[in-house]
């Protein structure tokens, strides 16, 4: 029930912002100021979802669990139940099949957070499905910097990262 709250105090992004349908581009920074983690984080009921790198996640629970102190929050890995689908180009599915707009990057498309059978059943109805490597050139195309990938953790600055230019 204090989620939001919790996460305001945390991350960088606006979180009073933060819908169903409205996700924001964020990140978890040092107390130097430099980037921890990056995500993208969606709405869901009276909750959030987000969208890290995968193998980083039992790493970024345990940050906010050790800020969680007696904040009324729950925290937990859902990457088992959930996957991340990105679409592009002329023919993206509705919004209906709970992707919205890219919070970094209108022009990245569509993004979102469902659960994993969902997932499937859309990669099915796509029929053609582009990798994960079209998918990074994509994004490098459109210069939108993935931390992991185009800056190191810990030693970024979030400007640096473009954060700044991309509505994190």
């Amino acid at each position: 029930e204090e989620a939001r709250g919790f996460l305001q105090g945390l991350v960088t992004c606006d979180m009073d912002h933060v819908e169903e349908n409205k996700p924001a581009f964020g990140a978890l920074l040092t107390a130097q100021g430099k980037i921890l983690f990056d995500f993208i984080i969606f709405g869901r009921g009276d909750g959030f979802f987000i969208d890290c790198r995968s193998e980083m996640a039992a790493e970024f629970i345990k940050r906010l669990t050790f800020y969680k102190l007696r904040a009324k929050v729950e925290i937990e890995d859902q990457s088992d139940r959930h996957a991340v689908i990105a679409a592009w180009g002329e023919e993206q599915p509705v919004e209906q099949h709970g992707l919205a707009p890219d919070a970094r990057l209108v022009t990245l498309g569509l993004r979102g957070i469902v659960d994993r059978q969902a997932a499937q059943h859309m990669v099915a109805d796509l029929g053609d499905v582009a990798s994960p490597a079209d998918y990074h050139a994509h994004r490098v195309a459109l210069g939108v910097p993935e931390g992991g990938i185009d800056f190191a953790f810990s030693d970024t600055f979030p400007h640096e990262a473009d954060m700044d230019q991309l509505n994190g």
